[in-house]
């Protein structure tokens, strides 16, 4: 397996479980690469079914301003982040909106999914916020992970293609 990765995408959250979930859902996994090779040789043909996501580097924080502190590193090291997975809420500091707010002036382009199990945020307040941006997508939590795979996927081409 290649080292090449294909995007970095960034997870702030302060609920750690999060962050797993999202590693389990987007990492590819050099098993099952070797599990597909073994059944190729085997049975003579790929299976139809599996989905060959990019490569991800998934960096993650626990607050906004930690977030905030790796997508301006990000960016001096000309390494830029393609996304990040941003939660509303995370006490006791910054909430996602304030956050999305900090990292936008840092990063304009960097696409964004804001998740909320619950929010005190209503769409419009959303857009009243942080305005109506074509790189905001906000998705209720609990998630599923094709949601966040077909996400990921477009995201990290529609930011590829406005660089």
């Amino acid at each position: 397996m290649s080292d090449h990765i294909d995007f970095r995408i960034l997870v702030i959250d302060d609920n750690p479980e999060i962050h797993r979930d999202f590693i389990k859902i987007l990492m590819v996994d050099e098993h099952d690469d070797k599990l597909e090779d073994f059944e190729q040789k085997l049975l003579g043909e790929k299976s139809p079914s599996k989905t060959l996501l990019p490569k991800y580097e998934i960096d993650s924080a626990f607050q906004g301003q930690e977030g905030l502190a790796l997508v301006e590193k990000a960016i001096h090291e000309a390494q830029p982040y393609a996304l990040a997975f941003i939660d509303v809420r995370m006490p006791p500091g910054w909430d996602g909106v304030e956050t999305i707010k900090h990292i936008w002036k840092v990063d304009s382009t960097i696409q964004i999914v804001l998740c909320s199990a619950f929010s005190g945020y209503s769409s419009e307040k959303i857009v009243a916020e942080l305005g109506n941006s074509d790189n905001l997508v906000i998705l209720k939590k609990p998630f599923n992970q094709y949601t966040v795979c077909n996400l990921s996927i477009a995201l990290t081409k529609k930011w590829l293609l406005a660089q």
